[in-house]
């Protein structure tokens, strides 16, 4: 009998296998980190290869620490990050070239090319998306426009396309033997070629991308109970196992936080930041720089939509100052420094370093400290780099408040950023509620694993997995209001300063 739920969790700077017992709780983990490849600025690729050799090795990691045979296992999930492109070879297994990051702003004038027709909000209504350099579907038409031999390749059927999930799914399922090509709605949806109300792939969409139908995944649900296809008994996890379950980052997170109800939210303070608020099962389309995208879509059941607010650099800026400016040698040092000071010093520090995202949307904002005097010191540097993913965030709720009317009672958080107390708690003054955080702070590979689970009946249904979830701790807004809005204030000021410095 499985005793446990396999989750691969594939993100921007390292690749994990969790396996989760049936109380939601993780039984052993296997992570290891992968390149980030910079050949020009604004320009950041993986290696799609390297990235499925990490995942095979992590594999065999948490089967061997769990003492674990596939036999043990119930089912597959995967999440992965969103938006990054990859191409390969449908016969040999092979990327055609670096696959590009979501973070890359190589598009930038091709986004500014496709919106003079209509505008940056162009394709919204169908795709709940602005015209953006984040999105997919830009990465791929740059794709087969400047690797030569590609477009070739994608017409004759030969070249396939998916973000990080469909490349994992097809090499665990077979790959050229009979690997499963497809995509989640969560995963398809932000690729600015998916329609939000068929959830299928769009023909006016894909003819302004220039993309070849062919070399597109099937579009399924965030969790099928028939599978996708069974993993290889000489793959990495030793043989057959369904793999059932996936769901982009984001959404996994939700799932893994159990938001089922609308105004439910959660944020994952990862290496980007990321907001989703649950609005039901109509597609809320936003006049505020929000995303519209899927939540999920169980099985059959109708799908689940949410806002959500994309923040491109939260944990990546501890790290940036760790690994640029030397100010701290591990990424937990950040809060101690940051405690050495009373408050910031009047210091604001805009992460912009490739643009802003939601709900700005200015590709030509950059990096900005502002409010720098004599008297500024490393610990005011280090509480600004954390109140500004505890801004960014606020900017977010504001929008979704006016986009929508759903007023937030709770934040749920996770990600590696949600251990940070001092952050956690200037998070709760700003936004005037409460954080919650969870026992299980893995929610992007637990929502990933609660999707293999139900598909195969692991769990019931979603009663058992509200009834996995605890808090852990929760800190109470203790700031005065008239202070939260000065302090906005300044941080708005220092926004409007980093913008229009890349011409």
């Amino acid at each position: 009998m499985p005793r446990l739920i396999a989750a691969i969790d594939q993100g921007t700077t390292s690749s994990r296998c969790i396996l989760f017992d049936a109380s939601g709780s993780p039984v052993s983990v296997s992570q290891l980190e992968h390149r980030q490849i910079y050949p020009r600025p604004g320009w950041v690729e993986h290696d799609a290869l390297e990235i499925w050799r990490r995942v095979s090795d992590v594999i065999h990691g948490a089967m061997s620490r769990a003492n674990a045979t596939a036999a043990d296992i119930a089912g597959v999930g995967i999440t992965n990050q969103r938006e990054t492109t990859v191409v390969w070879d449908r016969r040999t297994g092979l990327p055609l070239t670096h696959a590009i990051v979501w973070q890359d702003t190589r598009t930038r004038d091709l986004c500014n090319e496709l919106s003079a027709d209509g505008g940056q909000n162009r394709f919204r209504q169908q795709t709940g998306l602005p015209m953006a350099t984040y999105f997919s579907g830009p990465k791929l038409r740059w794709m087969l426009e400047n690797v030569d031999g590609l477009r070739d390749a994608a017409e004759q059927g030969d070249a396939l396309f998916g973000t990080i999930d469909s490349w994992l799914i097809w090499h665990l399922t077979g790959g050229p033997d009979g690997g499963a090509h497809v995509t989640d709605v969560t995963n398809a949806g932000r690729t600015m070629l998916m329609d939000l109300a068929s959830l299928d792939w769009d023909d006016e969409l894909l003819k302004v991308m220039r993309v070849p139908r062919q070399m597109l995944p099937r579009i399924v649900p965030s969790l099928d109970r028939a599978s996708w296809g069974m993993t290889r008994r000489d793959g990495p996890f030793g043989g057959e196992i369904p793999v059932c379950g996936c769901l982009g980052d984001q959404h996994a997170a939700m799932l893994g936080q159990t938001c089922f109800t609308p105004g439910e939210s959660k944020n994952t303070y990862g290496t980007g930041c990321f907001m989703l608020l649950h609005t039901g099962e109509k597609p809320v389309v936003s006049t505020r720089g929000l995303l519209t995208t899927l939540a999920y879509k169980l099985g059959d059941e109708p799908a689940c939509y949410a806002l959500e607010g994309s923040v491109a650099v939260a944990g990546s800026l501890v790290q940036w100052v760790r690994d640029n400016l030397g100010m701290i040698a591990d990424s937990t040092e950040i809060e101690s420094l940051a405690r050495s000071v009373p408050d910031n010093g009047d210091v604001y520090f805009v992460p912009a370093f490739a643009g802003l995202f939601a709900p700005h949307w200015r590709s030509d904002a950059r990096g900005t400290i502002v409010g720098l005097t004599g008297f500024a010191n490393k610990g005011h540097i280090a509480r600004a780099v954390l109140e500004a993913t505890a801004f960014q965030t606020l900017d977010v709720l504001d929008a979704m408040r006016q986009d929508c009317g759903l007023d937030l009672k709770v934040l749920r958080v996770d990600g590696g950023m949600a251990a940070n107390e001092l952050l956690m708690q200037f998070q709760a003054d700003l936004l005037g509620v409460p954080v919650v955080r969870p026992v299980v702070t893995e929610t992007t590979a637990l929502g990933a694993a609660y999707a293999a689970g139900l598909a195969t009946g692991f769990w019931k249904n979603t009663d058992d997995l509200q009834r996995n979830w605890r808090a852990a701790k929760q800190w109470e807004p203790q700031m005065k209001s008239s202070d939260r809005r000065r302090l906005h204030e300044r941080w708005k000021q220092a926004v409007e300063r980093s913008l229009g410095w890349e011409r």
